[in-house]
């Protein structure tokens, strides 16, 4: 057994919500822990650390969205050992990262038993970008999706290869309209074509991702993109059964009832994600592109 004093208790529990944008999408999981500590350092947050041989920072992960996709909907608990304002918390700790990983939420986990962090994170919402994809294409493979009964896709898992139904994961698929009709005609006439879809996908398991409806996509109607598509995760959250759409997952710690309406994406990846989609004049504009803080 280790030597010394016990570690501190864990006093305050905060539950936090940060983005990954721009550039830092394509950062692994691994790396974005190791940010997020050394920012806790830094600030000089009061966090817990686990007891044993080798202490780590009690700070936990869940629902993390995969390297290369971008999100507005992160979320991570840290234990403090005294108690902190989660706003100065969210200052402090914003401060600290690198430019386009943003604190944008930070709230005392209930006092009250409340679920786990984790059983809240039902669905996702999603935000795909398909360069080269005309958006009559896309609402006709996106129609032949939603008319089929299941959707069997294969695809390699920790567990090894596995093939499982992406259809009933889905709860919504639609294309969202880029700009009015007579811009669409311009941009497809001088062949610069762009669909975006958003999509509703519950979590299962396995977890059915983007790139898993995309393969079902091809599958139905051969809807191919020439380029890689651009993947941004706008929420994720509770899912309401009746009307389709996501809550705050951090609703219940501020003592809110449970069912508003979904908190949307914050920040100018936001703004892009939720108004008018980047043309391809400007392909660098929106939730893909950010500057690196030093």
């Amino acid at each position: 057994m280790p030597e010394g004093p016990a570690p501190a208790p864990v006093i305050q529990r905060l539950r936090v919500r940060y983005t990954k944008r721009g550039r830092l999408r394509f950062t692994s999981h691994r790396d974005i822990s190791r940010a997020v500590e050394r920012a806790v350092r830094r600030a000089g947050i009061p966090v817990a650390f686990s007891a044993g041989f080798t202490p780590h920072p009690k700070i936990s992960y869940t629902g993390a969205a995969a390297t290369g996709v971008a999100s507005e909907a992160e979320y991570l608990e840290i234990g403090l050992t005294e108690t902190c304002d989660p706003a100065r918390v969210r200052a402090d700790l914003d401060a600290a990262l690198p430019d386009g990983i943003d604190i944008v939420d930070v709230v005392a986990a209930g006092q009250a038993k409340t679920s786990a962090l984790a059983d809240r994170l039902e669905a996702s919402e999603w935000r795909v970008r398909l360069d080269g994809v005309r958006e009559t294409d896309a609402a006709g493979a996106v129609a032949a999706f939603l008319d089929a009964p299941t959707i069997e896709v294969e695809r390699l898992t920790k567990k090894g290869r596995r093939r499982f139904d992406v259809r009933a994961a889905v709860s919504a698929l639609e294309v969202e309209t880029l700009a009015p009709e007579p811009d669409r005609r311009a941009a497809e006439a001088a062949d610069v074509p762009c669909a975006i879809l958003r999509m509703v996908v519950r979590h299962t398991t396995p977890a059915v991702r983007p790139d898993d409806i995309l393969t079902g996509l091809r599958q139905v109607a051969d809807l191919a993109p020439p380029s890689p598509p651009l993947v941004t995760r706008l929420a994720q959250g509770p899912l309401d059964a009746v009307t389709g759409e996501l809550a705050d997952p951090l609703e219940l710690d501020r003592g809110i009832r449970p069912g508003r309406e979904a908190v949307p994406p914050s920040g100018d990846d936001a703004v892009t994600a939720r108004g008018p989609a980047p043309t391809q004049s400007d392909p660098a504009a929106g939730v893909d592109v950010a500057g690196a803080r030093s």
